[in-house]
This record gives structure tokens, C-alpha cells and sequence, in this order.
């Protein structure tokens, strides 16, 4: 069963939040606070999603990176994923080594979602500069072989 049937829109739960020290299993914890910019505090991984999805906090309540793979069980599933998480409509084109999708990047935060086949990777950072959320999930996918 791909993802646990999670839906589309599924965020990462951790339970205890930004208390929890559970390392991701595929990206290092200094270099991801070097990388999105700020000391890591704490960290969780949901393991409901076939690749671990991984949560990264510094001191603001909202977490500093969120790191989403997702198996979908047809590449059209993979392609509605980044839809939801860098809608077409408000991001700019990614189209990198057969991998395509969106990124933005505002005050609020950025994102940088792509899919290849029917994997998905989705990186929300809280920094204004998608290229925070780019290398880490660059970085998640050379780490993994996708």
C-alpha cells in the first residue's frame, strides 16, 4: 500500500512536535540547519509515508523545513501532489533532469515540489528564498537514488 492511502494534501504529524529528536534518515541534521539557515531544535519523522516524511524546527513554532516524498500509485498522482503543494497557477516552472513542478517564494515561506514518474518531492521551507527549499530537496533526492 503506497503512502498508507494518505490523500494528496497529507502533512507530516508529529505527535510531540518541535520536542522530538528523531533524526531523518536521509538528510543530515547540520546540514539542513546550515542550508535553510537556522539551529535546529528539534526534528520528527512521520513514517506513515513510505519514505519517512521529515519535519525540521528551529526556535518558531512553525517548523523550519517539512520534507514530503511521496509513492503514488500513477505519475498523474505524483503530478496532482505538486499541483497541491506549488499550484501551477503561482509558482514558477521547475523543468531539471526529468524531474518538473513549481517553487515560490514570499515572506511566508517557500516551497519547491517536483515529480518524476510517480514520486513526488515536496520541501516547505519558512524562509523567503525557494532556493533554501530547491537544495534540500535536491539533496533528498540524490540522498535516496530517486
Amino acid at each position: 500500500m503506497l503512502d498508507s492511502n494518505l490523500p494528496v494534501d497529507a502533512l507530516p504529524v508529529i505527535p510531540a512536535g518541535k520536542s522530538e529528536m528523531v533524526p531523518c534518515p536521509y538528510l543530515d541534521t547540520q546540514w539542513v540547519a546550515n542550508t535553510n539557515g537556522q539551529r535546529m531544535i528539534g526534528q520528527g519523522i512521520d513514517a506513515r509515508f513510505n519514505t519517512p516524511a521529515c519535519v525540521f524546527w528551529s526556535f518558531p513554532d512553525e517548523p523550519q523545513a517539512t520534507v514530503i516524498v511521496r509513492h503514488m500509485p500513477t505519475e498523474q498522482a505524483a503530478i496532482n501532489v505538486v499541483d497541491w503543494a506549488a499550484p501551477i497557477t503561482t509558482t514558477e516552472p521547475v523543468d531539471e533532469n526529468g524531474w518538473s513542478g513549481g517553487r515560490s517564494g514570499n515572506p511566508q515561506g517557500a516551497v519547491y515540489a517536483v515529480q518524476k514518474g510517480p514520486v513526488a518531492v515536496v520541501v516547505f521551507s519558512n524562509q523567503e528564498q525557494s532556493l533554501k527549499a530547491e537544495l534540500i530537496a535536491k539533496e533528498t533526492i540524490k540522498n535516496l537514488n530517486l
